[in-house]
């Protein structure tokens, strides 16, 4: 575990820079991630090495504070780099930390930032997160955030966009929250970075296969 009073602080900062969220990223959101990526960080076998947990606590903990999507003020983008600073933190875990932060999200991945050499420590935070983005809990996640931009549920004129760019990702332009799942969710499972992470993905990408088949057969009147 990190440095209890360090985490005690971060956590603040989470509560803190999170509160005006949508429920879809928000506190509860980072805690069950810092539980799944330590959980993976053992299942790993980093349990031995202090330092390696230090480093995925920290930065599951801190890792959506400076999400491009909830950014308010520019000036925001720097409150992570500082919280670090000013807790001490040492400049090589403070970087490992930023650079697992900076390299972690999905539209930097589809715009084919090399990640082949990530660290263990950037492998269960990566997968932890994307562990949340699926199964029952990133099916309730999904919908929420699409209800909090207003977007259409299910319009099957809207064509899915299977093969997308990062700019194509990050436009705003109109799509449904279903779409979503198969511009992103139903990817994730292939793009996990750790035996555990896969193990766990599975079960939770069969969930979302049976939810959508589910849904498609009620939206059509078949079921």
């Amino acid at each position: 575990m990190a440095n209890t009073e360090t985490v005690k602080n971060a956590e603040k900062l989470v509560e803190r820079t999170m509160k005006g969220n949508d429920a879809s990223h928000d506190a509860w959101h980072i805690w069950r991630v810092r539980d799944l990526a330590l959980s993976l960080a053992r299942e790993e076998g980093l349990s031995s090495n202090p330092d390696s947990l230090e480093v995925v606590e920290l930065a599951a903990l801190l890792h959506d504070i400076d999400d491009y999507k909830y950014l308010r003020d520019p000036s925001e983008e720097k409150i992570v780099e500082n919280f670090l600073e000013e807790e001490g933190v040492d400049d090589i875990k403070k970087a490992k930390i930023l650079a697992i932060i900076k390299g972690m999200g999905f539209k930097d991945e589809i715009a084919g930032v090399a990640n082949g050499g990530f660290s263990p420590e950037f492998g269960v935070v990566q997968d932890a997160d994307r562990l949340d983005a699926i199964g029952a809990i990133g099916i309730a996640r999904c919908f929420t955030f699409g209800g909090s931009r207003n977007r259409v549920l299910h319009d099957p004129a809207i064509l899915r966009r299977s093969d997308i760019s990062k700019e194509q990702y990050m436009k705003k332009e109109e799509q449904t929250t279903v779409n979503h799942f198969h511009e992103k969710l139903l990817k994730l499972k292939d793009l996990m970075k750790t035996k555990a992470g896969r193990n766990r993905a599975e079960r939770r990408h069969r969930f979302m296969e049976e939810y959508l088949k589910e849904l498609y057969e009620e939206w059509d009147g078949r079921a």
